[in-house]
């Protein structure tokens, strides 16, 4: 009886190791998946900002997020949040322009350009810009870890 039941259990190990090596795995996301998505998290992160939503940016930055603004001042995601939620950032219209994204595995960069109506702490930022994201996946999400803004010509 015992070599009866060591016999069986044999049998549903390798049936299962058999079944597991037939399994194909989920196709890992293209870089043109990718970078989809990336350019979708730069809409998100434009449309949090107009409508003052602080949690949705704060999904978007990472805790560690610094940017470079165009002044040479630096930003962090406390920071940008913080103004979002009193109001001191304000986007009134927002247009994009191309946007080149660069996947390198877990590490993306993101290139664009837009033009902005906007205000921060009462002072008006419109204009147009050029910018830099970098964003990283960390445990399947994607996150900006880095910006750099400079003014366009």
């Amino acid at each position: 009886m015992k070599k009866l039941a060591v016999a069986a259990v044999f049998v549903l190990m390798c049936a299962g190791l058999a079944f597991a090596q037939t399994q194909t795995p989920p196709p890992a996301a293209t870089k043109t998946d990718v970078a989809q998505t990336l350019k979708q998290l730069e809409h998100d992160w434009i449309d949090a900002a107009k409508a003052g939503d602080a949690d949705k940016l704060a999904t978007i930055l990472a805790d560690d997020w610094r940017s470079i603004e165009p002044d040479g001042s630096r930003e962090t995601k406390q920071g940008v949040v913080a103004e979002l939620k009193s109001g001191a950032l304000k986007i009134d219209s927002y247009e994009f322009g191309p946007m080149d994204v660069k996947v390198l595995g877990k590490v993306a960069v993101v290139q664009g350009s837009d033009t902005e109506k906007s205000t921060t702490k009462g002072k008006d930022t419109s204009g147009k810009y050029v910018w830099t994201d970098v964003f990283v996946n960390r445990d399947g999400k994607w996150q900006a870890v880095r910006s750099q803004v400079a003014m366009a010509k």
